[in-house]
């Protein structure tokens, strides 16, 4: 039976066992105080190939969750210092995570797990696109709202489901910032037409795939090269050097952190590197593959929903930075910005929503409307469309200069212009 069904079932018992008599509005809002918990389910990797990814996700929940129950000094943004939800008695939120392993086949389970067993209010979580199309059939099935922050094709929200949201971009948005960085450089007569594609043959990496592809043929460039790989290959030497042999401008790669690596460790070892590197995906902003890879990633360009490199334009992210890397000792990613972020957003939900109940929970999913200057992205802020997508979520391009990442698109926002070739990037060190 649906969570909905179930809720208002019980609802139904309780007023045929008890005569309730009229209240008053003291009453009404002593009702709403009755809200001690807000519970939070949170299925990501815990475990398995993905597992820092998922870490570094569930600490950007809770740090948002503890902001929100105790406050931060000095941080401004809304309802950081009130001390739980207002309008349902200053409820406190609790993360409840529960392991995924970045298996498709246990979102499902998991999502069941944290309905049915743990009594979750909201999910908001899951990472690999695989694993959230199977948790949001599921949610969908049980009627429980899921907010996702991290996965970014865009089939998921094309489902039609009704109690799925997306709060980060979508791959077309990421690579609508790659093509138009690929604009400005053609303006300075830089060759870019020429595009190669390699990228992981699953949900994620097809769907980025199909993006770049379509991308590419609207924007008149050609896809020279399309190299799909095992997300468990143990090598990527002969997909790197059907790359090199297309003779691309510029390569855009999908991976995870596994296959990342083995993307660079193939660049080494064939000592090749395209004139531009433009990486999606997860892989690229793990820290324990960016300290691995060292100067090897000198030049590569990636896209992020969120950039250190922005932190002194916004005073908000930089300290909910500065605190994350004090709490974790490790820095505050795209990912875990972008889960901080939608655990935020859920406390204006449930502060408009007055209840947990998940229609009114999900009424007020629709209706949200938080400015950019209340979030600690740069994004226009969180405004959903009818098919439950951000249409606020906006995304940057940052290349690895200096052994920092460095904002080089949109050039509104950029600390400088990209290094092109990104070989004269690895001349400069």
């Amino acid at each position: 039976m649906p969570v909905t069904s179930r809720r208002v079932l019980a609802a139904v018992v309780a007023a045929a066992m008890v005569a309730v008599p009229a209240c008053s509005p003291s009453d009404a809002d002593s009702g709403a105080s009755d809200v001690r918990e807000i519970r939070i389910g949170t299925p990501l990797p815990l475990s398995g190939p993905d597992a820092a990814l998922g870490k570094d996700a569930l600490q950007g929940a809770e740090l948002a969750a503890d902001i929100i129950n105790n406050g931060l000094p000095g941080l401004k943004l809304p309802l950081a210092g009130d001390r739980g939800v207002p309008s349902l008695g200053h409820a406190k939120f609790r993360i409840v995570p529960a392991d995924t392993q970045g298996k498709p086949e246990n979102g499902a389970s998991a999502v069941n797990h944290l309905v049915n067993d743990e009594k979750v209010d909201i999910l908001a979580g899951a990472l690999e696109s695989g694993v959230t199309r199977t948790a949001a059939q599921q949610a969908e099935r049980l009627q429980v709202p899921f907010v996702t922050s991290i996965s970014s094709s865009p089939a998921l929200t094309q489902q039609g489901l009704k109690w799925f949201f997306r709060t980060g971009p979508t791959d077309v948005t990421y690579a609508q910032a790659f093509f138009g960085l690929l604009d400005e450089e053609k303006k300075k007569n830089v060759s870019a037409d020429r595009i190669a594609l390699l990228y992981m043959n699953n949900t994620f990496g097809t769907d980025a795939a199909t993006v770049g592809k379509n991308l590419a043929q609207a924007n008149g460039r050609q896809i020279v090269a399309d190299v799909p790989f095992d997300p468990a290959a143990t090598d990527l030497t002969s997909q790197v050097q059907q790359v090199r042999a297309a003779n691309p401008d510029t390569v855009f790669v999908v991976a995870y952190p596994p296959t990342a690596t083995l993307f660079v460790n193939a660049t080494e070892q064939l000592d090749y590197l395209p004139p531009a590197v433009m990486a999606f995906g997860a892989g690229f902003i793990n820290d324990a593959f960016i300290q691995s890879a060292g100067d090897k990633l000198e030049g590569v360009s990636r896209r992020v929903a969120w950039s250190e490199d922005l932190g002194n334009r916004n005073p908000a992210s930089k300290l909910v930075s500065d605190e994350f890397r004090k709490r974790n000792k490790a820095p505050l990613t795209e990912n875990s910005a972008r889960v901080f972020t939608t655990i935020m957003a859920l406390a204006q939900v449930f502060d408009n929503a007055k209840s947990v109940d998940p229609e009114a929970v999900r009424s007020a999913l629709v209706s949200l409307d938080i400015p950019g200057r209340d979030t600690i992205m740069p994004w226009d802020g969180i405004k959903f469309d009818d098919q439950h997508q951000n249409t606020g979520a906006r995304a940057v391009v940052e290349q690895r200069l200096n052994g920092q990442w460095k904002v080089v698109y949109p050039k509104d926002i950029r600390s400088q212009e990209i290094v092109w070739p990104a070989s004269d990037a690895r001349k400069k060190k």
